[in-house]
């Protein structure tokens, strides 16, 4: 009798006879199930089940050298290659602290992983690390990017690999949906007001909008007067063309529940390719999927060091899809170049 792992393969092997090139998240998705269940028919040879403490994992992963992070939601997908320098944990959050591979981690979402051997470009293996959430979701992955790194890829492997390479199981996952719109009475909205503009960390505002029991839009809707603006959803294709004409170092931001990955740097080579709006650089990839945006803000939020200005793209269920702020360290001013060009994009409306 065929197992329910063997009957999936077989789908996906149908589909994929029909479209060789569908990505593996797009054909979960129309097979309804999760990525890591289709990774799951293919344990062997080219697919092993890792098990063990992440936080270890990741310390390790500077063996491997330069390296390709992706990060991804729904909407995005964010490509940057690099060393993983300077790992550390303070209890579930970690942090990743390199120019180029600049990572924050969520470890509580960090379920299971697979080590992924597949073919790539020519007679080349395409081998990566592949991190999962408890509903089978993608959290992060690491790819290799010569064929150099495959002894100690593979060695990795086996410091982590799972004794038991049956196919694991995941938790059904939960649909997402844009919270109800919350509206505040004049007086909570005055306090609101106040305590935005007596914020001194971009990160406080997360605990701003949960003391006024807001999402992220709604405390958007309701900002005090200068501080955010609504913009066009497909504000990221101009604003990209705009940083990479004027040459203008920015922040790129994309996550996901387990991790939030960001570039720093420049942008150079921009351009569209059906609904997705792209960024195509040799060490930086940024993949937008333009029909998904529905709403963007232009937001100010008060520092010690001044105010930092960021451009916020939303989609449709209210996922923060990617962020966009102008190159900065704390206790440095904004780059006064970023400020102007954003301070630009209500124009465009």
């Amino acid at each position: 009798m065929e197992s329910a792992t063997q009957s999936l393969a077989a789908r996906w092997n149908e589909l994929l006879a029909v479209q060789p090139e569908l990505r593996i998240r797009n054909a979960a998705q129309m097979l309804g199930v999760s990525e890591a269940d289709l990774l799951a028919t293919r344990l062997g040879d080219d697919v092993r089940l890792l098990e063990g403490d992440w936080k270890a994992f990741l310390k390790e992963v500077q063996r491997l050298g330069r390296v390709m992070a992706l990060t991804r939601n729904d909407y995005v997908v964010h490509e940057r290659k690099g060393v993983y320098n300077n790992v550390s944990f303070e209890g579930h959050v970690g942090l990743v602290l390199d120019p180029d591979i600049d990572l924050r981690l969520f470890m509580s979402q960090w379920h299971l992983a697979f080590y992924v051997q597949e073919p790539g470009r020519g007679n080349a293996m395409r081998r990566s690390f592949q991190f999962f959430d408890k509903t089978g979701n993608a959290v992060h992955k690491i790819y290799m990017l010569e064929e150099e790194q495959a002894a100690e890829a593979e060695k990795l492997c086996s410091e982590f690999m799972a004794q038991n390479q049956a196919a694991p199981t995941f938790e059904p996952a939960k649909t997402v949906e844009r919270p109800e719109p919350k509206v505040l009475d004049a007086e909570t909205k005055q306090s609101f007001g106040e305590a935005w503009k007596a914020l001194q960390d971009t990160h406080d505002f997360y605990g701003l909008i949960r003391k006024f029991g807001l999402d992220r839009i709604s405390a958007l809707e309701m900002a005090p007067e200068g501080y955010a603006e609504k913009l066009p959803a497909n504000i990221s294709e101009p604003l990209l063309k705009k940083v990479a004409e004027a040459e203008v170092p920015i922040m790129a931001f994309v996550g996901n529940p387990g991790c939030i990955q960001i570039h720093t740097g420049p942008v150079k080579k921009v351009m569209p390719h059906g609904p997705w709006y792209n960024v195509m650089d040799p060490a930086f990839n940024l993949h937008i999927n333009q029909e998904a945006a529905v709403e963007a803000w232009l937001v100010r939020k008060p520092t010690a060091d001044g105010i930092v200005t960021s451009v916020e793209v939303f989609a449709e269920d209210g996922t923060l899809m990617v962020q966009f702020f102008g190159k900065r360290k704390p206790g440095i001013p904004e780059d006064k170049h970023w400020t102007v060009l954003a301070d630009s994009l209500p124009s465009l409306s």
